[in-house]
């Protein structure tokens, strides 16, 4: 059951004095909370709490829902709130220390961001799994429908992608690169629904981003053949020029995963800031005549359709990008140079 929690005085609204803000309720969307807001009816938030896990200075361990926050008359359950946004922890969950200083808890709360990625999760495993049950139980019949177009994308990504990018021995890496794409793919796409339980930022999470690049760095590195290494720590240029370029390849094998978690975060973040901020016209110009406001609505809903169809491009384009260069990255570390034949170059291309 969905509570539905009334405005406390100290939070923070996207309404100020009649008029919109902007600024919260774009970075409200784009940021985490304690909870998933559903829609607001006048000053009544719809919300769905979520549980708060923290082990605070005193060593205890505290869980509740983030509903106990708005049943408080001053914010305060338990001797936790949530910061202000004067406070350097603005949006998290503090506590006060002996010195009467905010200070934070260990929190290990199920976040906005992180029950998406939960749901997202589990929801990429049933599509996957009832495939595959699908395919296993009928070996010898074609796939039709959503099988059979899960099998082409599936093929298409595993064929024209991770085998042309790695070559030989592509098998071994198929299942980490199929994974990491399908599961970009599908938080991207869940992050365009606009209602429960989609619209969730989980892409568009730097955190998020940087443990997919840090899963292709070690993926990369450790694979790596002494080819690859060699090209690192003592590349073929001239004697003079090794002092520069050795520097400069060991920076290398840092910007690479830096450039895949910037790029998709950066991309994510953006689709979602604009269409919100194209929705936002409509309520901006509401205040600036009929003429003004009706003309405005206009442009926004025509640009706001033309975005979000641009964004189930994006969706699939940035999934696409990380997986065909993280298979660039690891076949780069992986090739035998030395030993790859002409004939073995032609098949893997």
């Amino acid at each position: 059951m969905i509570p539905i929690l009334s405005l406390s005085a100290n939070e923070p609204t996207a309404i100020q004095e009649g008029e919109m803000d902007v600024k919260n309720v774009v970075f409200g969307h784009i940021g985490d909370s304690y909870e998933w807001h559903i829609t607001t009816w006048g000053k009544t938030h719809v919300t769905v709490p979520l549980p708060v896990i923290l082990r605070g200075n005193d060593g205890r361990w505290h869980c509740f829902l983030s509903s106990a926050f708005h049943h408080s008359p001053d914010g305060v359950y338990d001797s936790f709130y949530i910061a202000s946004g004067n406070s350097p922890y603005a949006g998290k969950i503090v506590e006060k220390n002996a010195s009467d200083e905010e200070v934070r808890p260990l929190d290990l709360s199920l976040t906005k961001t992180a029950f998406a990625l939960l749901f997202n999760s589990i929801l990429l495993c049933i599509i996957i799994l009832s495939v595959a049950h699908w395919s296993k139980k009928n070996k010898n019949k074609a796939p039709k429908g959503f099988v059979g177009f899960m099998e082409m994308f599936i093929m298409d990504i595993n064929d024209n992608v991770i085998k042309a990018s790695i070559g030989k021995g592509y098998e071994r890496y198929a299942p980490y690169l199929l994974t990491v794409f399908f599961f970009i793919f599908i938080n991207n796409i869940m992050g365009l629904i606009p209602i429960f339980p989609g619209g969730a930022n989980v892409t568009g999470n730097i955190a998020i981003t940087l443990f997919l690049a840090c899963c292709t760095f070690i993926v990369t590195n450790l694979n790596g053949k002494k080819e690859y290494w060699k090209e690192i720590f003592w590349p073929e240029v001239p004697l003079l020029l090794k002092p520069i370029m050795i520097p400069i390849e060991i920076v290398g094998i840092f910007t690479k995963p830096f450039a895949l978690m910037i790029r998709l975060f950066a991309n994510i973040m953006a689709g979602h800031s604009v269409i919100l901020s194209l929705v936002c016209l409509v309520f901006i110009t509401a205040s600036m005549g009929p003429a003004m406001n009706g003309s405005m609505t206009v442009v926004s809903v025509l640009f706001g359709i033309f975005m979000n169809c641009l964004e189930l491009l994006v969706a699939y384009i940035q999934a696409y990008v990380f997986t065909m260069l993280s298979a660039v990255f690891i076949g780069l570390s992986t090739a035998e140079h030395a030993e790859h034949s002409v004939g073995e170059v032609k098949e893997s291309i």
